[in-house]
């Protein structure tokens, strides 16, 4: 079983930045994949970014490429995802995910989300 625990969301301003952390148990997690993934109101949840177990692979959304970094520390199990250049399209709530089987598309463990919230 896999805990996560999502941190750092907040208001911020148009052009701002925010970094988010989710911090895993398990003592497997330096070997899943892992993932961020958005929802706004009204919207369906949608993939960010992501990134393999060594941390060599990272993959991002369309939206994300550019502003938004993926990186991992799997000592401190712990995922980041560093937003840069925040637009008020961001605003969501944001989840982390863990992918035990490594396919990107498995995410079997979510962890609760945290706000962001960008304003023009």
């Amino acid at each position: 079983q896999v805990q996560l625990v999502e941190s750092g969301g907040g208001l911020v301003q148009a052009g701002g930045s925010l970094r988010l952390s989710c911090a895993a148990s398990g003592r497997t997690f330096s070997r899943y994949t892992m993932g961020w993934f958005r929802q706004a109101p009204g919207k369906e949840r949608e993939f960010v970014a992501a990134i393999r177990w060594s941390g060599g692979r990272r993959y991002y959304a369309d939206s994300a490429k550019g502003r938004f970094t993926i990186s991992r520390d799997n000592a401190k199990n712990t995922v980041y995802l560093q937003m840069n250049s925040l637009k008020p399209e961001d605003t969501a709530v944001y989840y982390c995910a863990a992918d035990p089987q490594t396919t990107g598309v498995t995410y079997e463990y979510w962890g609760q989300g945290t706000q962001v919230t960008v304003s023009s």
